[in-house]
């Protein structure tokens, strides 16, 4: 009888483990889709909108800078930065570092070369299918577990945000745009890579998911920093960014990309990779919502569609609670 109850409080906390996990996942995507709205708007700002090719990048690089900032910060009034600190020293820091760079700069780089050769709506379209290729890389690498109720909700999510995110263009498809495919696809995998990666790398004892996404943050803004804004010799675009108005959109953008990965990271480190990713990918219908309310984007019947096919998808891949934990 000592044994019956045993299993059913274990089964208990699995259940509100797995719905915490879906909960921060679902809430991570909020945010990053807030997020992502406010990012467009800083871009389209001065001194950003003079700067057409190193806008983005700039701006990526002064996102993750904040983010940064704002927790090292919380870690600081915490208490807990010296461990983050000595969490660099271990295998599990060394893990996380990779999927940094794999998540931030290699991915975000991709992505970018992606919209110059396509535009932002199709490479956004393409690199939307990020957690089907962490879902196989987690199911292969991770041994998650991973029922046909599961992979349609994934395949689900990708198609539904593909269709938000499809707006029909004339354009010639040539060279460019092939390549375009290519560096686009390239952001798919490294994503779908970090958070395989991260997932990994959170199994250590001493790390937890705070830990882990400060390390990303500081890697990505490091790295963003050392190399990537001094080879296209973008740091008087930072200074005068820095010195305008637009800077403190820009630490609010940091604060929300700070408040999406760290759900996210929790998030996976409670569901597991596949999940974790699926629901995040949602930010895309929460980023149309947002610019519905605060934009006055119109309603079309793609976004009614895509939506709904989105978040059935996400109820999917959410499913069974019992079986969600990993």
């Amino acid at each position: 009888m000592n044994f019956e109850k045993e299993v059913e409080l274990m089964n208990v906390k699995c259940i509100k483990k797995a719905r915490m996990g879906i909960g921060l996942g679902a809430t991570s995507a909020v945010a990053w889709g807030i997020d992502t709205v406010v990012i467009g708007v800083i871009i389209a700002s001065s001194p950003f909108k003079q700067e057409i090719v190193l806008a983005p990048i700039i701006a990526a690089f002064m996102h993750d800078f904040f983010s940064a900032l704002w927790v090292s910060l919380f870690m600081i009034v915490k208490g807990e930065y010296i461990n983050v600190l000595k969490l660099f020293k271990t295998k599990s820091g060394a893990i996380l570092v990779l999927g940094a760079l794999s998540g931030g700069p290699l991915a975000m780089t991709f992505y970018f070369l992606g919209i110059q050769y396509l535009g932002a709506t199709y490479a956004a379209s393409i690199s939307s299918i990020f957690p089907g290729i962490g879902a196989v890389l987690a199911f292969t690498f991770l041994k998650e577990k991973m029922n046909r109720r599961t992979w349609f909700g994934v395949v689900l999510s990708i198609i539904g945000v593909i269709i938000l995110a499809y707006m029909p263009s004339k354009f010639n498809v040539d060279s460019h745009f092939f390549i375009g495919i290519l560096f686009s696809l390239g952001a798919a995998i490294f994503w779908g890579l970090e958070g395989v990666i991260g997932a990994w790398g959170m199994k250590g004892k001493e790390v937890v998911p705070l830990y882990a996404i400060n390390i990303r943050q500081m890697t990505s803004a490091l790295c963003y920093g050392l190399f990537i804004v001094s080879f296209i010799h973008g740091y008087p675009l930072v200074l005068e960014a820095a010195s305008s108005k637009i800077v403190w959109l820009i630490v609010i953008a940091g604060l929300l990309g700070a408040a999406n990965y760290s759900l996210y990271y929790m998030s996976i480190n409670l569901i597991g990779a596949a999940r974790g990713q699926s629901l995040n990918n949602t930010y895309v219908f929460w980023a149309i919502v947002t610019e519905i309310i605060f934009i006055g984007t119109p309603v079309s019947l793609h976004f009614v569609i895509g939506a709904v096919i989105v978040l059935f998808g996400s109820i999917l891949v959410s499913g069974n609670l019992k079986e969600s934990n990993r």
